[in-house]
């Protein structure tokens, strides 16, 4: 139950930005990041995710932008034995592409880098037990990545300080997907 609790928060985390140091920032169009994505690559420094890898398999979002520039995501989330769905709000904190979440715990994210249509990389932060916890993602329209972008990836994870044991690949799943919330 702690596993799927913080698997929620850092999903939450991962959606729609990056807050790196070395990695940097991509100017987000909000029209392009709208819609249906599915999470297919990831890489975290949180233990309950490292001890639990091999476990996780894509997960899927999707994005909509409301009036007043804050993001409406929604979630579907495979862990073992059910299919987990929920929403939260992003707010802009005022840097290019940035947004913050006070639900399930304090999230920040950052948009690090897209190409404006197929995919985007993402890097969060969340505060939990007096512990900052980060991961990035790779977003992509399909559940199919081209090796370019999963190199792309790869490497923004390195450069961010991610090593090959803390980036993995997700493996696709059919019968976890965002029909209804």
């Amino acid at each position: 139950m702690r596993t799927m609790g913080l698997s929620l928060g850092l999903v939450l985390l991962c959606l729609l930005g990056v807050q790196a140091g070395d990695v940097g920032t991509a100017e987000p169009d909000e029209s392009k990041i709208a819609g249906t994505w599915y999470i297919t690559a990831m890489a975290s420094d949180s233990e309950s995710y490292l001890q639990n890898k091999d476990q996780l398999k894509m997960a899927m979002a999707n994005i909509e932008v409301l009036g007043d520039g804050d993001l409406k995501v929604s979630f579907a989330i495979p862990t073992p034995g059910r299919c987990m769905k929920f929403e939260s709000i992003y707010k802009p904190t005022g840097s290019p592409g940035e947004y913050y979440s006070s639900d399930r715990g304090n999230k920040t994210v950052r948009l690090v880098d897209t190409d404006g249509s197929s995919y985007m990389v993402v890097f969060a932060t969340r505060e939990k037990d007096e512990k900052t916890l980060h991961m990035l993602r790779l977003y992509s329209r399909s559940q199919w990545v081209r090796p370019k972008i999963k190199l792309l990836f790869k490497r923004l994870a390195k450069l961010n300080g991610f090593t090959d044991e803390t980036i993995w690949i997700l493996p696709r799943q059919e019968e976890c997907r965002l029909d209804e919330l």
